[in-house]
C-alpha cells in the first residue's frame, strides 16, 4: 500500500509535467507509469511561443529550451513562392525527449511507481487505486493523465464520445539535403495549392542536426494514398504539392514515415469526487491546428499552480472541488479555442466553393502584404545600422 496526497496516473507530457510542478512545490505526490523511460512516440514535436510562455509558468521552460532546437525564423510559402519570413518562436524536440527532459526535473522526493493502474474507486475523502499485480495506492486526489489509454476508464464509468472520427492524419518524417547542400530556410510552413490536396499544411523545422517534417492531411486511414506515402514519400509529397520542389532542392527521407490518425473525442461522466482528467484523457485536439500541447500545458498549469494547492488546504475532495477545475475560465477558453480551430482549419482546407477560394486568396494576399512590410522594415533597419557604422568610422578619422 502506497499513501500519498496526489497520485498521478500516466507519465506522458501532462503527467510528468504535473509531477514535476507539484513535486517542486513540495506537494506529497507520486507518479504511476509502466515505463521508466518514455519510449519513442509520434506526438508533439515542437512548441511555439505561446506554449513556451505557459511552460514558463510551470518553471520547466529553461530545461526544455536547453534540450530543444530554436528555429530562429520561419518562412511561409504557397504556390512555390515564399510570401513571408516571420521571426521564429518554435522549439523543436522529439516527444520522447520532451517527456524525459521533464521527468529529469521531477524531484527525488516524488516516488515513481513503475506499474499500470487497473482500477480506481473514487470517494469524497480518499481514492483507492489498484495496480496490475495487486499493489494499491491510497490518495486524496487522482490526476488521470493516461492519454488515449482506456485503462481504468470502465472502473470510473467514463464514456468517450467521438465528435469527429478520423478528423485528420498526422505524418512525420525526417529529411536530409543532398551531399554538400543545406536547406535555404531555417524553418518552413507550406500550404497546399488546392483543396483537392486534402491537406492542411506541411511544416519543416530543425531538431538538432535533423530537419523534421510534419504533414497534416484529411483522409480516411484506409486511403491507399497513405500507403503510397510510406513507400514513396518523395514522389507522393511532390505530387501533392508540385510547386514545393524548388524550395527544397534535392533531399532524401531518412528513416521511416510515421502516420497517426486522429479522432476528436470528449469524455463524459468526468465530474467525480477525487479524480480529475487532464490532456487527452479528457478530450483530444487536432495536431494540424497546433493546439494539442497548448491544451495539455494549460491544463497542468491551471491545475497544479492554482487548484490543487487550494484543494489540499481543506478536508475532503468532493465533486464541487473538482468542478472548479473544469469550470476554470482559462481552461475553458483554451478548450473552446482548440475545438473551434480544429473545425475551422479543416473547413478552410477542404472548401472547394468560390467562397472558399476567395477566402484563401484574401489570406494569401494578407500574408504577402505582411511579408513585404517585414522585408521593408528589415531593409530600413539595415540602412540605419549601415549609416551608423559609416558615421562612427568618419568620426574616428
Amino acid at each position: 500500500m502506497h499513501t500519498t496526497d496526489v497520485a498521478i496516473v500516466g507519465g506522458g507530457l501532462g503527467g510528468s509535467l504535473a509531477a514535476a510542478v507539484l513535486g517542486r512545490a513540495g506537494v506529497n505526490c507520486a507518479l504511476v507509469d509502466p515505463r521508466e523511460t518514455y519510449p519513442e512516440d509520434f506526438r508533439c514535436e515542437k512548441l511555439d511561443g505561446p506554449q513556451t510562455a505557459i511552460l514558463q509558468k510551470t518553471g520547466l521552460a529553461d530545461a526544455v529550451r536547453r534540450a530543444s532546437t530554436f528555429d530562429g525564423a520561419c518562412w511561409i510559402a504557397r504556390l512555390g513562392r515564399v510570401i513571408e519570413k516571420k521571426p521564429g518562436d518554435q522549439l523543436g524536440i522529439f516527444y520522447a525527449d520532451l517527456v524525459n527532459t521533464i521527468r529529469r526535473e521531477i524531484p527525488a522526493s516524488v516516488p515513481f511507481i513503475r506499474a499500470k493502474a487497473q482500477s480506481i474507486v473514487p470517494g469524497a475523502e480518499r481514492q483507492a487505486i489498484t495496480l496490475v499485480g495487486g499493489e494499491r495506492i491510497d490518495a486524496r486526489l487522482v490526476v488521470l493523465a493516461n492519454g488515449l489509454s482506456v485503462s481504468v476508464r470502465d472502473s470510473l464509468r467514463l464514456k468517450r464520445e467521438i465528435v469527429s472520427r478520423r478528423h485528420s492524419v498526422a505524418i512525420g518524417f525526417t529529411i536530409k539535403p543532398s551531399a554538400g547542400r543545406q536547406f535555404s530556410f531555417p524553418a518552413l510552413t507550406y500550404y497546399p495549392e488546392w483543396p483537392t490536396a486534402k491537406a492542411a499544411l506541411l511544416t519543416l523545422f530543425p531538431i538538432g542536426a535533423a530537419m523534421r517534417a510534419n504533414l497534416f492531411v484529411y483522409r480516411e486511414f484506409e486511403d491507399p494514398w497513405l500507403q503510397q506515402m510510406r513507400t514513396d514519400p518523395l514522389g507522393t509529397l511532390f505530387a501533392l504539392m508540385p510547386n514545393l520542389r524548388p524550395l527544397l532542392g534535392d533531399f532524401s527521407v531518412e528513416g521511416r514515415v510515421e502516420i497517426r490518425p486522429i479522432d476528436l473525442y470528449v469524455t463524459h461522466g468526468h465530474r467525480q469526487p477525487g479524480v480529475v482528467l487532464i490532456g487527452d484523457a479528457f478530450a483530444t485536439s487536432c495536431p494540424a491546428a497546433g493546439t494539442g500541447a497548448l491544451k495539455v500545458l494549460t491544463d497542468v498549469e491551471r491545475l497544479c499552480n492554482h487548484h490543487v494547492p487550494q484543494w489540499l488546504q481543506t478536508p475532503g475532495m468532493a465533486e464541487a472541488k473538482i468542478a472548479a477545475f473544469y469550470g476554470d475560465p482559462v481552461k475553458q477558453a483554451c478548450d473552446d479555442f482548440a475545438a473551434r480551430k480544429a473545425v475551422c482549419l479543416k473547413a478552410f482546407s477542404l472548401d472547394a466553393t468560390l467562397a472558399g477560394h476567395a477566402y484563401r486568396l484574401v489570406r494569401f494576399v494578407g500574408q504577402v502584404g505582411r511579408g513585404a512590410l517585414r522585408a521593408a522594415r528589415r531593409s530600413a533597419a539595415g540602412a540605419v545600422a549601415a549609416q551608423g557604422v559609416e558615421n562612427a568610422l568618419a568620426g574616428s578619422q
